[in-house]
C-alpha cells in the first residue's frame, strides 16, 4: 500500500476535499466520534469536524479530523462555542481589561431597594 502525505489546509477557510474526508471516515471505521460511537450508515448525514476547533487553537489538517454525524456536529460546535467564550472571558479578566461585577444593590426583606451608595444613610 503507498503512503499518501498528510492534507494540510493551506489557510482555515480551504475546503476539505472529498478525497481526505473519504480517508477520514474510512480511517475510523465509518463510526461517528462524539463518544456515541454509532455506524454512519449509507445516505446519512454527516461531517469531518476537527478534533480541536480551529477556534480554539486547532490544526486545519488531516490528523484533526474525524467524522460526526451532523447533529452531533452541531452540539459540538455549540459547545466548541462556549468553551471559547469561556477561555476568552478569563484572559480578558487575568490581564486586567475586565473588572468583575460588584453588587450595586439589593433588596430589603420588605421589597424595598438598597443601593450601595445610600447604605449609610
Amino acid at each position: 500500500m503507498r503512503s499518501v502525505p498528510e492534507w494540510i489546509g493551506a489557510t482555515d477557510d480551504t475546503k476539505i476535499p472529498d478525497r481526505v474526508k473519504l480517508r477520514v471516515f474510512l480511517r475510523f471505521d465509518g463510526r461517528c466520534q462524539c463518544g456515541c460511537r454509532c455506524k454512519i450508515v449509507s445516505g446519512e448525514r454527516w461531517q469531518a469536524d476537527h478534533k480541536i476547533a480551529l477556534i480554539n487553537g486547532g490544526a486545519h489538517r488531516e490528523s484533526n479530523l474525524v467524522p460526526l454525524i451532523y447533529a452531533h456536529h452541531l452540539n459540538k460546535t455549540r459547545a466548541d462555542v462556549a468553551e471559547r467564550s469561556r477561555t476568552y472571558r478569563k484572559r480578558l479578566r487575568d490581564v486586567g481589561l475586565r473588572k468583575r461585577a460588584s453588587f450595586r444593590g439589593w433588596r430589603r426583606f420588605d421589597g424595598s431597594p438598597v443601593y450601595a451608595s445610600d447604605r449609610g444613610r
